[in-house]
């Protein structure tokens, strides 16, 4: 059966949607108390390009399951008053579709920033060794 719609008509679809911060206004807001980056890349992409320090990360596989406080699998960092989430990948794509499943799931203190985690890398952005786990 062929594809009817494809990704790209998803992610514009998805962010007529979402609210998307500029990566100027993403590295402004980070380390606010308020904010909570989540990185929704595969470890591998961590453990080779690093990430945004600070930032939680929650696989773009596992997401849904974490943040839903009725799932075995919730994070209580997602159920944390006040916050709100910025989501990110390595180029917007997974970050753009995972904000507009978690807006579906009733989460509005959810964005994204344009052009993910490359161009928090090119405009500048801090950039850490994903951490070692513990143990």
């Amino acid at each position: 059966m062929p594809v009817t719609k494809g990704v790209k008509k998803l992610i514009e679809e998805a962010m007529a949607q979402i609210e998307t911060m500029s990566t100027a206004e993403a590295i402004a807001a980070h380390g606010g108390d308020d904010v909570v980056f989540v990185d929704l890349r595969d470890v591998r992409e961590l453990e080779r390009e690093g990430m945004i320090p600070g930032a939680f990360h929650a696989p773009r596989g596992m997401l849904e399951f974490w943040v839903d406080p009725d799932s075995p699998y919730h994070k209580d960092i997602f159920s944390e008053p006040g916050k709100t989430f910025v989501l990110y990948c390595q180029s917007a794509w997974r970050s753009v579709l995972a904000t507009k499943t978690l807006n579906d799931m009733g989460m509005k203190n959810v964005k994204q920033f344009e052009n993910g985690f490359s161009g928090w890398k090119e405009a500048g952005g801090p950039v850490a060794e994903r951490p070692k786990k513990s143990g």
